[in-house]
Formats: structure tokens, C-alpha cells, sequence
């Protein structure tokens, strides 16, 4: 497996205020996105991802650092020709249908006419706007704007697809339908590099994340590494028997038409739980155990900047 992007000890500082002032946004990044894989970029707003995003599209310049696009600078044409971009608040020309506007980015790549109409066709039907291709933008909702916002970042077939918070604004059915479609996109072979800050979609379409606070990455690598196994407590739905059977095992985090939410933390009391059920005559709906997330990492690394 190759190495398609590299950066190496990435600094980058702004000059604002009516009375300048330096501000540090980046302060020393370094990672690897491997071929082939979804490499999540997270962090809080403000930290630093979207800088990071236009240092290595050549949109603005780092003070200090190097990156590297396909074991090339990252301002060579040949290595920005295999590249596809889809920004946080991309611009759309409103009056275009969605066909025209994919032609319109088709022909600045130069695919003649043959393929240009045939590729169109297969990236419409892949983010499942083959029905809409001739609507309007302005007519689009949020999330079919960003689909036509992908299909644009595909248009040139990249190997290296780079997407600034693809999932942000939409609703919970836009946002399976374009993790559906970043999924498909490595079984095709392409590397995607996804930035985000909404946790819950990076656990599920990552294979490698970097964790940025304040400018500086706190935390990398695979998902199942930094996420630890360790069970963390128990819940344990029951009903049928009072809360105060339970008192001195763990804590009833919410009763509602008689069951019971149980935190038992230590794994000795579960045995104890079901004892006390058994004896009652009452029921136990469910016992779960709850291992460390990506949220439990990313609040902890959050809160000790």
C-alpha cells in the first residue's frame, strides 16, 4: 500500500486585526493518508481542518512544513490532476441543471465529448440524481446540492478525493445516503480524506483518523487502536421490581411504564442484578455493555487543552 499524502510538520500563521497580530492556526501537523483508505480529519470548529485542507489544495501556502501529493510537491499539475475537491460552502451556478453544470466542470478538464456525456450519466446514477438531472439547482434541496457537490469533485475520476464536512446540515437520511457513497467510493479503489466534526459518521465510514485541537493533532491511527475495548459499565434494562432492590449495585438512570435504566459499573453486581430479578419474579429486557467511543476519546482530548 502506497503512501498518496503526506505532510510533514505543517505550520501556518495569520495576520489579522485593525492593529495586526499573529495568530498560530497550525502549529507543527504531521500525518499519512495510505492508498485505498477513508481517512477521517476531525476536530472541533476552529481547529484547524479546513486550513490544513487548503495548504495541501495550494488555496493558501504554509509558513513552514512540506506535503506531498502522490510522492509529488503538491503544487505539481500532475499531482493536483488526480485530485477531486468538495468544500465545506461550495458555490453553485443556481440557473444551471444538473447536467449542465457537470458538463460545465467536464469540459474545463478537457474529457472530450464522448466520455464527458457518459461519465456524467455514471456519477449522476451514483449519488442517485439520474431523476433530477434535468432540475435546476435552485430547485435542489441541502442534501442534493451536496451530491451534485460530489459528483462535481468526481468528474475528473481523482484517486484522491478530499471532502471539508460533507455530512454538515443534513438530515439523518442525506447523511447515510452520502456515507453510502464514500463506502462505494473505496470499493472502487479511491482514497478519500473526510473532514469532519460530527463523530458518529467518522466511527462509521473511517478506517484511520487524526484527531486536531487548537492546531496540533493530539491523537492518530486506527479506529479499533485508539478506541479502547475496555467495557466501560453495564446497562441493564429491567421490570417488575422496585429501584431501591438495586440501590447499592449501580444507579437508576431512568424508569419509564415500570422498567428500569441500570448503570452497573462493577461486573461482579451483574450476576447480582439477576439474582434480584429472578427472586422478584420480575423480567430483564436487556444488559448491554458499553465500551469507549470516539466520542469518549475526542471529549477527553478536548477538555485537556
Amino acid at each position: 500500500m502506497s503512501t498518496v499524502l503526506e505532510v510533514r510538520n505543517l505550520h501556518k500563521t495569520f495576520t489579522t486585526g485593525f492593529i495586526p497580530q499573529k495568530k498560530k492556526i497550525l502549529k507543527g501537523i504531521t500525518f499519512k493518508v495510505e492508498e485505498g483508505e477513508i481517512f477521517g480529519y476531525l476536530g472541533p470548529n476552529g481547529a484547524g481542518k479546513t486550513t490544513t485542507l487548503k495548504c495541501i489544495l495550494g488555496i493558501i501556502f504554509p509558513n513552514k512544513g512540506e506535503i506531498r501529493l502522490f510522492g509529488l510537491p503538491h503544487t505539481s499539475l500532475q499531482a493536483k490532476a488526480k485530485i477531486g475537491f468538495l468544500p465545506e460552502n461550495p458555490y453553485f451556478y443556481e440557473y444551471l441543471t444538473a447536467v449542465e453544470f457537470l458538463r460545465f466542470y467536464a469540459q474545463l478538464f478537457g474529457l472530450p465529448r464522448d466520455k464527458r456525456e457518459k461519465k456524467i450519466d455514471q456519477l449522476l446514477q451514483l449519488v442517485g440524481l439520474e431523476k433530477a438531472a434535468a432540475t435546476q439547482l435552485r430547485k435542489f434541496s441541502r442534501g442534493m446540492l451536496q451530491r451534485i457537490g460530489l459528483a462535481q469533485a468526481l468528474i475528473n475520476d481523482p484517486s484522491l478525493v478530499f471532502l471539508d464536512e460533507p455530512l454538515g446540515g443534513l438530515d439523518p437520511l442525506g447523511r447515510k445516503e452520502m456515507r453510502d457513497i464514500i463506502l462505494r467510493l473505496r470499493e472502487e479503489g479511491k482514497t478519500v480524506f473526510l473532514c469532519s466534526h460530527i463523530l458518529q459518521d467518522i466511527e462509521m465510514v473511517c478506517d484511520r483518523v487524526a484527531i486536531i485541537v487548537d492546531g496540533k493533532i493530539l491523537n492518530q491511527g486506527k479506529l479499533q487502536d485508539l478506541v479502547s475495548e475496555k467495557i466501560l459499565f453495564y446497562e441493564v434494562v429491567v421490570s417488575g421490581v422496585p429501584a431501591s432492590s438495586f440501590a447499592s449495585l449501580g444507579e437508576c438512570l431512568a424508569e419509564d411504564g415500570g422498567r428500569l435504566l441500570l448503570k452497573i459499573t462493577a461486573e461482579e453486581n451483574i450476576k447480582k442484578v439477576i439474582k434480584i430479578v429472578l427472586e422478584k419474579e420480575g423480567r430483564l429486557h436487556s444488559l448491554t455493555p458499553r465500551t469507549a467511543t470516539l466520542e469518549d476519546l475526542f471529549v477527553d482530548l478536548v477538555r485537556q487543552r
